[in-house]
């Protein structure tokens, strides 16, 4: 056997959603963004489209990347539904985070498989991104609020016409232990076999 099969089972099955605000001040450095940069870009993709795109926003980055983010939310909120909590966490995200990794899904100029397809590679890339991360000691968050889905965003990040801002992966260290187990359904709920 090539590899350690119970410890790689026990990294898939531990890896958790650790957010900003439970990171602690200790930073990543950037050998080890190039490490799950690299493991992303051997998630399966479908005629080899590698359809995904990464912007690194490090250190001083990530700290302007929050406040552009708080300011876009607020030039874009109407004052009705504005909420300074929201402003506040997308601001301060920018500074608790060693990293923002914006994830794009830059579009396969051809077209030769359907969009579904080749979101769902950059999916399994950041898959990829958050395991390398469990197996680091590492913490990470995958969000897609704020402005993300927005025109504005997708001009701030420098986008192609079909390309897609899918979310930024927040990476840090976590603060203290943090709880690796929490419920998921059983296998029976959500596996049906046929033929047996």
């Amino acid at each position: 056997m090539r590899f350690n099969v119970s410890e790689i089972n026990e990294c898939i099955r531990t890896r958790r959603s650790i957010y900003p605000v439970q990171f602690s001040s200790r930073k990543v450095h950037k050998e080890l963004i190039e490490i799950l940069i690299e493991n992303a870009r051997w998630a399966p993709t479908h005629k080899l489209t590698q359809p995904w795109r990464f912007k690194i926003f490090h250190g001083a980055g990530a700290v302007k990347f929050g406040e552009d983010h708080a300011e876009m939310y607020k030039d874009l909120t109407p004052e009705s539904d504005f909420k300074p909590v929201k402003y506040r966490k997308l601001k301060d995200n920018g500074a608790r985070s060693s990293a923002i990794i914006a994830i794009i899904m830059h579009r396969d100029e051809k077209e030769s498989i359907p969009e579904d397809e080749e979101i769902a590679s950059v999916a399994a890339a950041v898959q990829n991104m958050h395991i390398t991360c469990n197996a680091y000691g590492l913490a990470a968050y995958w969000g897609s609020g704020g402005c993300t889905y927005t025109p504005e965003m997708k001009k701030y990040l420098n986008l192609g016409e079909n390309d897609k801002c899918l979310g930024f992966f927040h990476l840090g260290y976590p603060e203290g232990e943090w709880p690796r187990k929490t419920p998921r359904k059983q296998r029976g709920e959500i596996a049906e076999w046929i033929g047996e």
